[in-house]
């Protein structure tokens, strides 16, 4: 999961340069966004050529969000998924709805 502390910190800068690097040395990445974007998916599949998957715990759930991750990830070589805002941001700014460290914690992903 690659995380920052607020918006405009290099999340996607950082995310696709991996995406590309990882594409370029043939393995099949499956690009994921947390959170609700609409360019930054369009970025990573021009980085890696596959269409980015949504992981918005506050609008999917968990148990959607983690089917989702475990049926895309399972036909890639690697998967890169490029959170919202900062780490902790949420939903109400009280709580882990819908952030990236929500979403981190259930994929049981490093950060």
């Amino acid at each position: 999961v690659i995380a920052g502390t607020s918006s405009g910190v290099g999340k996607t800068s950082l995310s696709v340069g991996l995406m590309a690097a990882f594409a370029r040395r043939g393995m099949k990445v499956q690009p994921f966004k947390i959170g609700p974007d609409f360019l930054d998916p369009m970025h990573h599949m021009a980085a890696c050529g596959q269409r980015s998957i949504n992981l918005d715990g506050w609008m999917m759930g968990m148990d959607h969000a983690l089917a989702s991750f475990h049926h895309f990830a399972s036909q890639a070589d690697v998967a890169i998924v490029e959170g919202v805002m900062g780490l902790y941001d949420s939903r109400d700014g009280k709580s882990e709805e819908g952030s990236t460290a929500q979403v981190a914690k259930w994929l049981g992903a490093p950060v």
